[in-house]
């Protein structure tokens, strides 16, 4: 809406606009103690923050610029390809394999979820360019966000804070290069600027529950979740409000979450299968659940000084 209906042509400002209001509200938490604590310094390198400070920007800063040029169609489409971008990129960086059942799976998801939304495929090749540059970027984000919450002890508010500014940074040197002039002339108007600020705060509320999903699940399970979200929003509209998709969107809907069924009862199956690793998986669960009392303040009275900053 506010890169169309409002007319605000300029994505990346946009994007800076998202990540310097969720830095205010998050400079808020912190003044009154309500952001929780970073893990030590020496614990993570700062190459793993700068990194991912980098791949923010670029995944969100890309992605909206996508939808400036490219139709929601084709959009879709570059949003399914990141869960096979995400399997490979496990593969290189952690050697993390995934059975040929799940890819069976995911194949069918993917499948599915492209026959319920991908309705048209326009495309401008300046915002193809970009939104096959996104993939990329999007897929290791995800990787990054997971893997340094599950391994290196950090709540999604403290990793959030940690690398917004980095995100910042590089998002004000794509202005020039992604962004028109002339953002200071745009009709900066009551109606206008309210529908930046709300799109920035349902960008901080999405930015921090993903945040919390990635460190509870994994980068590929979160994709799939996406895609839940995607085929129930369809399917609930059709059958709530009396929408109509179309028969053939209706049957891709339904192909996807039987996709998504296998895929969850792979992964409830793999678990049961590894006895031996229930030490650890209790260990894990036990961390995703201190981080998350961290996150929502439930915490007792005798870590809260440990706890805040």
């Amino acid at each position: 809406m506010v890169l169309g209906r409002v007319g605000f042509n300029y994505p990346i400002f946009l994007t800076f606009i998202h990540y310097s209001l969720s830095w205010f509200l998050m400079a808020i938490l912190k003044a009154f103690s309500l952001l929780p604590a970073s893990p030590p310094a020496k614990s993570t390198p700062f190459s793993s923050i700068l990194a991912l400070g980098m791949v923010m920007s670029l995944s969100n800063g890309l992605a909206n610029v996508s939808l400036k040029y490219n139709s929601v169609g084709f959009y879709q489409m570059a949003k399914i390809a990141v869960t096979p971008t995400i399997v490979l990129a496990e593969f290189v960086l952690f050697r993390k394999k995934v059975s040929f059942k799940k890819v069976l799976a995911l194949t069918v998801v993917s499948v599915g979820v492209a026959v319920a939304t991908v309705t048209d495929l326009q495309f401008h090749l300046f915002g193809a360019c970009i939104a096959l540059a996104w993939i990329v970027p999007s897929a290791v984000n995800k990787i990054l966000w997971s893997n340094l919450q599950q391994q290196e002890n950090w709540t999604a508010l403290a990793l959030m804070w940690k690398t917004t500014p980095i995100t910042l940074f590089f998002l004000v040197t794509m202005m020039p290069w992604l962004d028109p002039p002339g953002f200071l002339s745009f009709n900066w108007n009551l109606s206008n600027t309210s529908a930046i600020v709300m799109s920035a705060v349902l960008g901080f509320l999405l930015q921090w529950s993903g945040a919390l999903a990635l460190g509870a699940t994994s980068a590929t399970t979160h994709v799939v979740l996406g895609q839940f979200k995607t085929c129930v929003i369809l399917l609930g509209g059709y059958l709530l409000f009396g929408s109509n998709p179309g028969r053939t969107s209706i049957c891709g809907a339904i192909t996807a979450l039987l996709g998504m069924s296998v895929y969850t009862y792979l992964n409830l199956l793999s678990s049961q299968q590894q006895p031996n690793k229930t030490p650890s998986r209790q260990a894990s669960f036990s961390l995703a659940k201190s981080k998350l009392s961290k996150e929502t303040g439930s915490h007792d009275d005798g870590h809260r000084g440990s706890e805040a900053v």
